[in-house]
């Protein structure tokens, strides 16, 4: 076993495999960007080494400089978690050239997996079923709108190199395809430096369930499946294993083909293969077919350590140094059910937009296990994934696994950024979900409620008024022995408090009057307990009451702007203006492409607001802007 690790990645898998290290008596190496110098995986780690600015090329993508920390420390092995260079094959052939133990398949291995059309090629002669379509090198736009029409919309294009739903287009009518097919090849180039692309048939009813599987370079085992069909624009939500509705025949076709697919490369180490499923007459098992192999851990291995017992990472680790496969194809089990939310930093009701902020509170429920790479204190940055936790539960039936998951995210506290805390919850009490009716359209037919901003409960207005005058802890400021004392409070709708004595609060918000009263097992609002907890930030109060509430605190001092909202463009977000599309004293219509930023690895349009005529533009392409910033202006209306 090895004495010294050094881990490639920063964030939640960082700190994950420190744990594992740390419990297996293996001393560790963080490294970390300029951004990253005060992170928890860099304070978990024995060791760490600074490696660059904070953008990903300058930092976790400079292979040479992740080499030469481990050989500056000592470490005997690099543990690449996953993203950044995770599959990179050139980076698994520089760590091996160096004498040091890369803890993955290898480069080989990768390499054979990297692109879409390339290991669907090598997995039919291995009998492993894969979808219809067209894998070929001729990427001429025409020659792929005949491929389409000849394969039947609707179809899906898809990046070769892809990932994470990056360069992925829906086509549901052939007049479509070009300008998906511009925009699918535009997005690849920028996530993957290649904009080849491939076209499949798609699934009417399709369900993404994938084998995990582990190797040693020989033979392979798998440890069954997950569900990843809860997704949003191909990128995945809720995963759960096992799958809703697998039966034995299924689950053992899927498993051979899995582990022939590990086999056919002598791969060795964790990694899953996904398949997507018609789920339209129940599972059955020739309606499978593979669609990529992912050559590294997943983000949702908790859900497979859950049910069968396993740590995967202990499993990479001893694989990694020799040791041959800890078990057998007949000693893997299933026991129970387990599933995993991914807690993102995201505007929901604005359209999912990734959101920065310092987490000025984190707290996740007690029952619950939670991978995280943050605490309280620490910056969600715009230069990387905007993940906080990833939200994980285990109960001896899915119905207990599913209450358990939506009690745990109703009870997780999160203040200073927006999240999609009341997303997932929402999910997790989704009556169809809860049947065991997944697919990957599901959220995407339900998005208008589940998306919608939560509703507001009155006495949690009423408790953020008390907390914005700064009484939260009950004291009798404005009390008088002639009388309480009535004044108003900063807040949006207006208030006002009466205080008629320590913890005896009287709240008036719109002519409504609610009477807030601080117990000994906390504030009562018109009688009723609400076991409610509160977080204070410069500018906005979070009530924490079966969800997260966030109030916006005014400043009484700050002047309104005379700026129609409906003439400037404003950045949403914190990231890269990557295309322009317009110039000074061009006509627009409402709805029109004005630009288009990307951040935290996703690109988002900018759109026209109104019909009218282009004033100023007010940013360059490949500038990096702030949220809020004006990007373009419109003439005013006459």
């Amino acid at each position: 076993m090895f004495s010294k690790i050094l881990i490639a990645n920063r964030g939640e898998i960082a700190c994950r495999v420190i744990e594992t290290a740390r419990a297996m008596g293996v001393a560790t190496v963080a490294v970390y960007s300029q951004a990253d110098a005060e992170a928890r995986h860099v304070a978990m780690a024995d060791e760490a080494v600074a490696i660059g600015g904070p953008a990903p090329k300058d930092s976790y993508l400079r292979g040479d400089a992740i080499i030469a920390a481990a050989l500056q420390t000592g470490a005997q092995a690099i543990h690449p978690g996953y993203g950044f260079l995770s599959e990179n094959p050139d980076f698994v052939d520089a760590v091996a050239a160096a004498g040091l133990v890369f803890i993955g398949p290898s480069g080989d291995a990768i390499r054979a997996m990297g692109l879409k059309d390339a290991a669907k090629a090598l997995m039919e002669p291995a009998g492993v079923p894969v979808v219809p379509g067209y894998h070929g090198a001729n990427q001429d736009g025409d020659h792929l709108a005949q491929q389409a029409d000849a394969i039947g919309y609707p179809v899906l294009i898809k990046a070769v190199a892809g990932g994470g739903g990056k360069g992925m287009r829906l086509v549901e009518r052939a007049g479509d395809f070009a300008d998906a097919l511009a925009s699918a090849q535009g997005e690849a180039q920028t996530a993957f430096g290649n904009p080849a692309v491939l076209i499949e048939k798609y699934i009417t009813s399709p369900r993404h369930i994938e084998v995990q599987v582990f190797g040693d370079g020989q033979r392979a085992v798998h440890l069954f499946e997950r569900d990843c069909s809860l997704q949003r624009r191909h990128q995945k939500v809720i995963e759960e294993a096992p799958a809703p509705g697998m039966t034995p025949e299924m689950r053992a076709a899927m498993g051979q083909a899995a582990t022939r697919a590990a086999e056919a490369i002598g791969y060795a180490g964790a990694g899953t293969v996904e398949f997507i499923v018609d789920g339209s007459d129940g599972l059955r098992a020739d309606r499978f077919w593979f669609m990529e192999m992912n050559t590294r851990l997943q983000v949702e291995h908790p859900v497979t350590e859950a049910i069968t017992g396993v740590d995967l990472v202990e499993w990479q680790l001893r694989v990694a140094s020799g040791e041959p496969l800890p078990a057998c194809q007949d000693q893997l089990t299933i026991t129970g059910h387990a599933f995993e939310a991914r807690l993102y930093a995201e505007d929901v009701p604005a359209g999912f937009l990734p959101a920065t902020g310092t987490l000025s509170h984190l707290q996740f429920a007690p029952d619950c296990r939670a991978d995280t790479g943050v605490r309280a204190g620490d910056v969600i940055s715009p230069w990387y994934d905007p993940m906080i936790a990833k939200i994980i539960t285990h109960g001896p039936t899915r119905a207990i696994a599913l209450g358990q998951l939506a009690r745990a995210l109703e009870q997780t506290q999160v203040a200073g950024t927006v999240t999609n805390l009341a997303f997932l919850a929402r999910l997790a009490r989704h009556k169809g979900f809860a049947r065991g009716e997944v697919d990957t359209g599901l959220i995407g037919r339900e998005i208008d409620t589940l998306a919608a901003a939560p509703p507001v409960p009155a006495a949690a207005q009423a408790l953020a008024v008390i907390a914005a005058a700064g009484l939260w802890q009950g004291e009798a400021s404005g009390f008088t022995l002639w009388g309480p004392l009535r004044r108003p409070v900063p807040f949006d709708p207006p208030a006002a408090i009466c205080v008629h004595g320590p913890g005896q609060i009287s709240v008036d918000i719109n002519g409504v009057t609610q009477d807030c009263v601080l117990a000994q097992d906390g504030w009562r609002v018109d009688g009723a307990k609400m076991g409610a907890a509160m977080q204070r930030d410069r500018d906005s109060v979070t009530i924490f009451m079966a969800g997260a509430h966030r109030f916006d605190i005014p400043d009484p001092l700050e002047r309104g702007s005379s700026a129609e909202a409906s003439d400037l463009t404003l950045a949403p977000m914190p990231g890269l203006v990557k295309s322009v599309f317009v110039t000074q004293g061009q006509q627009v219509a409402a709805g029109d492409r004005l630009a288009i930023m990307e951040a935290m690895k996703m690109e988002h349009t900018m759109l026209a607001a109104r019909d009218g005529v282009i004033a100023e533009v007010l940013v360059l392409e490949g500038a990096q802007v702030e949220a809020g910033a004006a990007l373009i202006r419109l003439e005013e209306e006459e």
